[in-house]
């Protein structure tokens, strides 16, 4: 049986879009890196690094090429921090912005995501008519959290709380959905429903068996 929600919430990179885990992947392979070294480098220290400090404005994208390129060598190898930034903004799916449409027919919709004070817009891409593309979706929401103008990140609890304020919904009747486990944790403590998306499809599928809305 399916559960009743007030609001689908949603992270945007790796949901809405492309993974950039799959194009730091394409750039390691190509520059002769480890896999996943980048994600190695993120994960070291994550509340203090230079990713967290850049989502949250604390450093500009100067500050973070010499932060990270620091943080990389400690761990055996050098990359600018600038090659990273060029990887970010991923390629929308069309079925998941169909989702979402369909999700605003139901209830509430916001948006949480953790990103860069870089690039056109929320999107960190510096491409004209991908971050129009891309502003359009984020214009669907009905509340749209950045975490580098609220100057705090996922996993903090503080900015699931403020989204539910904001939407002035229960959390016990939300779902979120997110790539990754580490924010997933602290909605799911809150009592909202998660999805860990691993791609396009199942997203969809996962979403649909939860919600019992018609998505595709």
């Amino acid at each position: 049986m399916t559960r009743t929600f007030q609001a689908i919430i949603w992270d945007f990179g790796g949901v809405f879009t492309s993974s950039p885990f799959e194009a730091f992947n394409r750039y390691e392979a190509a520059a002769g890196l480890p896999v996943d070294f980048i994600r190695t480098v993120n994960s070291v220290n994550p509340l203090e690094n230079a990713w967290a400090k850049l989502e949250q404005s604390h450093v500009d994208a100067d500050g973070f090429d010499e932060l990270f390129r620091i943080e990389a060598n400690a761990l055996g190898h050098d990359v600018r921090g600038r090659d990273i930034l060029g990887l970010l903004s991923g390629n929308l799916r069309p079925s998941v912005v169909h989702a979402l449409k369909v999700c605003k027919t139901k209830g509430k919709v916001g948006c949480i995501t953790n990103n860069a004070p870089i690039g056109k817009g929320a999107s960190m891409t510096q491409d004209d008519a991908k971050a129009k593309e891309i502003a359009a979706v984020f214009d669907q929401f009905d509340h749209l959290i950045e975490s580098s103008k609220l100057g705090i990140r996922k996993p903090d609890p503080r900015i699931y709380a403020l989204m539910c304020e904001a939407l002035d919904v229960d959390p016990k009747a939300c779902v979120y959905l997110d790539d990754l486990g580490i924010n997933l944790k602290p909605a799911r403590d809150m009592g909202m429903a998660t999805i860990k998306v691993t791609g396009e499809e199942q997203l969809i599928t996962d979403l649909e068996a939860l919600t019992g809305y018609a998505l595709r």
